[in-house]
């Protein structure tokens, strides 16, 4: 598991018990990218704050609270802060070179102008493009696109909620996109889709 910490004087937020895909999500593809990282309620600059990423066993919920947290993961872990984004930023789509990723969200960027999406259309969009890739490869591609695309603003994502009129759409805090992308339901059930996708 990973745990995170973030200090900006005099601030400080930390987040334990992460797996690979959230920390992915929510510190290291902002964080690489130059953009501010939510996380306790506050935003991070990564030219003003100080990121701390340890690689620890999961901690029980009673070794995280009277503020013993962050010790026992400093005791029982590694700092794999350096390596970690060292990797996230040398580490290009597989199968892809930057210009079938930039590419990639052209199409999708034109196809949310065009019409409201969810997010598993993506995917077929990544199947239709590329079916001599690897399914991996696909997916990924698909969603490295969404998150960049959502970060630059130029779609934003909504929520579907029933209505007694039919559906109405809602757009979404940043802080619910993991939630969306982090669910393997998001990307492979087109029976009755949450969370969809329009030009910002």
């Amino acid at each position: 598991m990973f745990h995170v910490e973030l200090r900006q004087f005099p601030h400080m937020a930390r987040s334990f018990n992460l797996s690979e895909a959230e920390l992915n999500a929510q510190v290291l593809a902002p964080w690489s990218r130059g953009e501010q990282v939510e996380l306790g309620e506050r935003k991070w600059a990564p030219d003003r704050a100080k990121l701390t990423i340890m690689e620890a066993p999961e901690l029980r919920s009673d070794e995280i609270g009277m503020g013993r947290g962050w010790g026992n993961v400093t005791r029982k872990g590694e700092d794999v802060t350096e390596r970690l984004l060292g990797a996230f930023k040398a580490k290009p789509v597989s199968g892809a070179s930057p210009d079938a990723l930039g590419a990639f969200k052209e199409v999708v960027h034109a196809q949310c102008e065009a019409n409201r999406m969810a997010i598993h259309q993506l995917l077929w969009l990544a199947n239709s493009r590329h079916p001599d890739w690897r399914v991996s490869e696909r997916v990924a591609l698909a969603e490295r696109a969404l998150w960049e695309l959502l970060h630059e603003g130029r779609v934003k994502m909504l929520r579907r909620l029933a209505g007694d009129d039919g559906p109405a759409y809602v757009e979404t805090e940043q802080a619910e996109w993991a939630t969306a992308l982090l669910a393997w339901s998001s990307w492979s059930d087109p029976g009755a889709p949450r969370w969809f996708l329009e030009a910002g």
